[in-house]
């Protein structure tokens, strides 16, 4: 563990400090970062000098830290509690109590409110952040507002496979119940296979859930007061679940008209069932053939591959700004007038990395100026090697769509998935990324 910055407190550092209010009095935030891109530029969300920011981080999440600026930049081996709560408690000896802890990603959110616990800091408690962790107790307090949600069961070291094929049917999902990007979800549809699984997953912490049919839809946006500050509703092409097998993600905004109306209004419900009533939300429902919405899970955070990087370039909204600004109880930097007078068709796709791992990439085609609708696209370098862990940021490609509409942004991520390609060597020995 390693301190990259030292203090720096002075009016000099922070042009927003003045006699009146000395840079050192300023409220200080405790952020814990693991992104590697824009999404760690923190300096942005205060962006009116009116709090110091000091980072706990991996070595992978420097670059984009404003480490001069910072009141310390702490450098450690993991982003674990217990790994954490030494270098916080000393970053607050030495430069005053912490007015908020943020950890703005999935895996971040429940390190952060154990520290706000530990360390008496305001912001959302443990307790409050498994609804949006734990998919048991997320459907519990959606379950009892009367919302539609998949029949559940925790998967227990006695649950036994004829116990949930008798209470679910099949086929049944089996999932991580603190599981992000359906990493470990496995659908099953035999009692055999079911009974191989769970046999597997001892001593893991998994559920299991009715397999419900339908287009799955995410609603995306921020919450203030019990209301939408911002939301947008799409609808996916291909799964998460499909993804994760290797097939290519992407998701389409709905047209405005009564479905998308009608998603938004089901997901309020969702969200007052929760309490969030100031927040981020990434939202995921089933819409079933008869035209029934039904909750899958929602996080506490903005949703990841394409969807930040769409919603900023088509809205001017910043959903990781408004998250961490909402976690700690800020006002919006977004105009909530400005952003309902805006309409946009517009869609995001992500290729997953081509297998078998480890892969080297030798050649990929661009699509801009090939698809039309394509604005922008993110392609890995000839040489990457491509090992697995590469999830939505270290794709095998990502493309963002504008269109004249939904019907328009569909078929034209159809033409880019038919159309892109990649070509990869084998890699015989491990090669660090």
């Amino acid at each position: 563990m390693t301190s990259t910055a030292a203090a720096t407190d002075s009016a000099e550092t922070d042009p927003a400090a003045t006699d009146s209010t000395p840079a050192d009095s300023l409220p200080l935030i405790l952020v814990i970062n693991r992104f590697d891109d824009e999404f760690g530029e923190y300096h942005r969300f205060v962006p009116d000098g009116t709090h110091r920011l000091a980072h706990l981080t991996t070595e992978d999440g420097l670059a984009p830290l404003a480490q001069d600026s910072a009141v310390a930049t702490v450098v450690v081996a993991d982003l674990d509690y217990d790994t954490l709560l030494g270098p916080a408690r000393r970053i607050a000896e030495e430069h005053g109590p912490f007015a908020g802890i943020v950890g703005v990603s999935e895996f971040d959110l429940l390190t952060a409110a154990r520290l706000r616990a530990a360390l008496d800091v305001p912001g959302w408690n443990t307790d409050y952040v498994r609804r949006f962790r734990d998919k048991t107790v997320m459907k519990k307090w959606v379950d009892l507002a009367g919302v539609r949600v998949p029949r559940y069961l925790e998967v227990g070291a006695d649950t036994t496979a004829p116990q949930l094929v008798a209470q679910l049917g099949l086929p049944l999902v089996l999932k991580p119940r603190d599981g992000a990007a359906s990493r470990g979800v496995r659908l099953i549809r035999t009692e055999s296979e079911l009974t191989g699984a769970l046999t597997e997953l001892v001593g893991e912490e998994y559920e299991a859930e009715e397999y419900v049919e339908g287009r799955i839809h995410h609603v995306d946006g921020i919450r203030l007061g019990g209301r939408y500050h911002f939301v947008t509703v799409s609808e996916y092409v291909n799964t998460c679940l499909d993804f994760a097998r290797g097939t290519p993600l992407g998701s389409v905004l709905l047209d405005p008209g009564p479905l998308r109306t009608e998603l938004a209004g089901f997901a309020h419900d969702c969200l007052d069932a929760l309490e969030l009533w100031d927040g981020p939300f990434h939202l995921e429902l089933i819409v079933t053939p008869a035209g029934e919405p039904v909750f899958l899970e929602v996080g506490l955070r903005p949703g990841g591959a394409g969807v930040p990087f769409l919603h900023r370039d088509l809205y001017g909204i910043d959903l990781f700004g408004e998250a961490f600004r909402t976690t700690l109880g800020l006002e919006p930097l977004s105009d909530e007038g400005e952003l309902e007078g805006v309409e946009a068709s517009g869609g995001w796709l992500v290729f997953p990395e081509p297998r078998p791992w480890p892969a080297r990439l030798v050649d990929r085609v661009s699509l801009s100026g090939v698809v039309p609708e394509v604005y922008a696209e993110a392609l890995p370098a000839p040489g990457h090697v491509f090992d697995g862990e590469g999830g939505y940021d270290h794709a095998g490609g990502r493309f963002l769509f504008r269109g004249g509409s939904q019907a328009a942004v569909h078929r034209a991520i159809r033409e880019a998935i038919a159309r892109y390609r990649l070509e990869v060597e084998p890699v015989t020995a491990t090669v660090e990324r």
